[in-house]
This record gives structure tokens, C-alpha cells and sequence, in this order.
């Protein structure tokens, strides 16, 4: 089945299951059902604390987003899936995942065009939003096949299924190093950091491998004038839709 093809279960359930409500104004976000439009918002785009901790240890990237992922991202899938399934008793698994990768794969379109910042800190924003509604759309997969979106080992698959690592017990040792680097760097917050270029260089490249995009010259097309728009979207479309085919097998393979 087509991810982004219309089938006929999308136009006969209740709006709340199409996850295609509402578009704010000028970024064309969907809402999600049930939600306050506030936390919708703040579950588009990676939280600031967590882009401090990104900075701060921009080798471990990959591994604190996927361990914020799945504490603040975990728990909107899960209770997505359960007033889907009530709603809905007869919908399939198969049928809820295609709900969320259309979503989030229009979500992923859309990432790279509205963030409004230009140059190197533009393209870290842009890979890093990326990311995380890339996250966002596995952890929902997860859920429309009954697993736990918000259980630890989803974060190792988020790793191994943005190919970050390439299997799961490499994806949960990083994930114990960045969670004990974590704990540490609050011990010296005040401590001096590198310098901030060098910083975002790393950051911005370790979060283009995690979003897929191979291609350096991809990540940094926001320095090119006119270029970012279009190059951006076919980039985050063409990699999300890959993800999605990958974490729809694995779940599909291994759901409840």
C-alpha cells in the first residue's frame, strides 16, 4: 500500500482518526486529536533543553534525541493509538500506520521550509526538526502495531531504524554513554565549551546521518539562496518515507 495514497478508510473515519485536523496558520502543521494546540506545537520541534544538551555533547546527538523522544514523545503515541482503537474497535494496525506516516511525512515536508533561519545554524534547525518528527512518526508506528512507544528499547530501535547503529545492543551502549553524559553534564554547567562553530558543525552532521541525509552539501543547502525550499523538501520526504517502509516491517514483524 501506498504511504501516500488516499484510501477509502481515510475519508469514512471520524476526523479524529484521519489525524488531519486543523492547519495553523502559515506552517500548515495537522493537529493531533485530543490535544491542546499548545502541546502540539511543543511536540513539533525539539524542546530547548534538549537542544543544550545537543550542543554540549554534539557527538551523542542522535542518542539525546532518542532518549527525549521517547519521554516526551512516547506518551502522545500511546494515547493516540488508544482513543484511535476506541473510536474505532475495528480499524487495523495496518490502517492506524498509514494514518501516521501520511501525517508525519507531511510534517517532514514542510520542516525545511519554515523555520526562517538562514545559513549553518538554519541548516542544524532544519536536520534537528527533522529528526524529531521522524522520531515522532516511528514512535506512532510503534503504537498502531501495540507495542509500547514509550518503553526504553524504542529508542534503541529509533537508532538502529535511522541507521544510526546498526543493530540494537551497539544503539544501547551509546544510549547508556549519552544517558550517563547527561547526568554528568549537570555537574559542570558552567564549564567552558568548544567553540561554537566547530559545535554546530558536528551537531548539524551527526543529526543530518540520524534524519538520513547522506549528502553534506543536502544539509547545508540553506546557505545557498533559493535552493533550501525545494532541495530541503524532496530531501526530508524521500527520507522519511524510507524510514517509515523500514519501522513498518519491524513492527509489523514484531507488534503485539
Amino acid at each position: 500500500m501506498s504511504e501516500s495514497a488516499a484510501t477509502p478508510f481515510d475519508r469514512s473515519r471520524p476526523l479524529s482518526l484521519r489525524l488531519s485536523g486543523s492547519r495553523s496558520a502559515g506552517a500548515g502543521a495537522e493537529s493531533v486529536p485530543g490535544e491542546a494546540q499548545a502541546g502540539a506545537e511543543e511536540a513539533t520541534a525539539p524542546p530547548g533543553s534538549l537542544w543544550d544538551r545537543m550542543r554540549t555533547d554534539p557527538q551523542y546527538a542522535p542518542e539525546h534525541l532518542a532518549l527525549e523522544a521517547i519521554r516526551r514523545l512516547g506518551p502522545e503515541a500511546r494515547d493516540w493509538a488508544a482513543r484511535a482503537r476506541a473510536e474505532q474497535p475495528e480499524i487495523t494496525s495496518d490502517e492506524l500506520a498509514h494514518l501516521a506516516i501520511k501525517r508525519f511525512t507531511n510534517l517532514a515536508r514542510l520542516s525545511g521550509a519554515v523555520s526562517g533561519a538562514t545559513g549553518l545554524p538554519g541548516a542544524v534547525v532544519d536536520v534537528g526538526v527533522l529528526a524529531w518528527t521522524q522520531a515522532r512518526m516511528v514512535l506512532h508506528i510503534a503504537a498502531a502495531y501495540g507495542l509500547d512507544p514509550t518503553a526504553p528499547e524504542r529508542a534503541a530501535d529509533l537508532l538502529v531504524l535511522q541507521r544510526v547503529h546498526k543493530v540494537a545492543e551497539t544503539a544501547r551502549l551509546a544510549l547508556g554513554v549519552a544517558a550517563g553524559r547527561e547526568r554528568a553534564s549537570r555537574l559542570f554547567a558552567g564549564a567552558a565549551g568548544r567553540p561554537l562553530t566547530g559545535v554546530m558543525l558536528r551537531l548539524g552532521i551527526n543529526l543530518a546521518r540520524m534524519a538520513g541525509i547522506r549528502a553534506a552539501k543536502r544539509m547545508f543547502a540553506k546557505i545557498v539562496p533559493g535552493a533550501a525550499v525545494v532541495l530541503g523538501t524532496w530531501v526530508n520526504s524521500a527520507a522519511t518515507t524510507d524510514l517509515a517502509r523500514r519501522a513498518r516491517a519491524l513492527y509489523r514483524a514484531t507488534g503485539a
